[in-house]
């Protein structure tokens, strides 16, 4: 069922962008000498991969005024993202350091947005009522509310505004284990800012620590993904769609695939093998993009879970947080799969 006919395809998100220095050449935090610098957060390389999509949208965040920052919104511009709306104020924006992984060993993260801009955000800074609009999306994520209390208040005073203008609510779950530092269990938060959401995109281990869902290790993907969105679907009533995404790792093999609920059934996309992974980083904003999209294009569910696995495999060979890619290519990936020619 298309959700086109009830609202606008264009959706405005809340989060951070920040700036992303990742290790050169594949060494450590520990040895390297050069960084690669990229921009990223959930919502906003979300907004990116919907953009070259066709879709209209607003990223909405705080910034401080300097040229790091600038840069930034110059290259969100560039990728066809609204910035109008983004606020100034505060010393500094956040920063995070990765680390790539190399098989046996994992991808690791540092943040350093302890006082940055969008952590030092408290309600009244935005403009909500001129911000957001009638009738179109609005997405946030579990990061958004897990940097500080001024921005887990700021979510909630942003989601309540639009509730009233009567606006579809997506949310991505996102816990990140290492934030969450201001005194607050996870379970204290986003139980009552996600009881609003219609659309979601969740994992095992968030609905694990904001819900205490828990469900059978020995089972299936597919037979956990039911227990847990039959669990999620109680806590959260007016909840309509829900996607999970899933990998399984053997060495650098990587296998990829996703679930969704869509109004009472269940859809399952093919498992896709990944034989190398570039960048895993984004992977999850991408499929959670695909997904949107799928659902403002009115596809089948079938087609939205298998579109939403296509972006979320296909950005896993590209450097840096964004999906830069085109519908084309994930139509040719869910067609074809993994591919090694070149294409002149």
């Amino acid at each position: 069922m298309a959700f086109t006919a009830e609202k606008k395809n264009e959706l405005i998100a809340f989060g951070e962008l920040m700036l992303r220095l990742h290790c050169r050449e594949g060494k450590r935090i520990v040895q390297t000498n050069a960084y690669e610098v990229y921009y990223g957060g959930a919502e906003a390389n979300m907004c990116v991969l919907l953009s070259r999509l066709g879709i209209p949208v607003d990223f909405i965040t705080r910034m401080p005024e300097n040229d790091i920052a600038k840069a930034g919104i110059d290259q969100l511009r560039g990728q066809g993202v609204g910035t109008s709306h983004i606020v100034f104020g505060g010393a500094k924006l956040g920063v995070y350091f990765t680390e790539p992984g190399h098989g046996i060993r994992p991808t690791r993260v540092i943040y350093d947005r302890d006082g940055s801009a969008y952590a030092t955000i408290h309600p009244g800074i935005i403009d909500w009522q001129t911000s957001l609009r009638e009738n179109a999306w609005f997405h946030w994520s579990g990061v958004a509310a897990a940097v500080s209390q001024g921005a887990a208040d700021t979510t909630a005073e942003a989601l309540a505004v639009a509730r009233g203008k009567g606006m579809r609510i997506s949310a991505d779950f996102n816990y990140r284990t290492t934030l969450w530092k201001y005194g607050k269990h996870p379970r204290e938060v986003m139980p009552e800012l996600l009881r609003h959401s219609q659309v979601a995109v969740a994992d095992l281990d968030s609905a694990a620590v904001y819900y205490g869902i828990e469900t059978d290790p020995a089972a299936s993907f597919e037979d956990r993904f039911q227990q847990c969105s039959a669990a999620l679907r109680e806590k959260i009533p007016g909840l309509e769609v829900l996607a999970m995404s899933f990998r399984t790792t053997r060495g650098i093999q990587h296998t990829y695939s996703g679930a969704l609920y869509h109004k009472g059934s269940f859809y399952f996309s093919p498992y896709q093998e990944l034989p190398f992974v570039t960048d895993q980083i984004g992977s999850g904003d991408a499929f959670t993009g695909g997904m949107l999209y799928g659902l403002m294009q009115g596809f089948e569910p079938q087609q939205v879970i298998d579109f939403a696995v296509a972006c979320g495999a296909l950005k896993q060979s590209i450097n840096g947080d964004w999906a830069l890619i085109s519908r084309s290519e994930v139509e040719t990936f869910i067609r074809s799969g993994s591919s090694g020619r070149i294409i002149r």
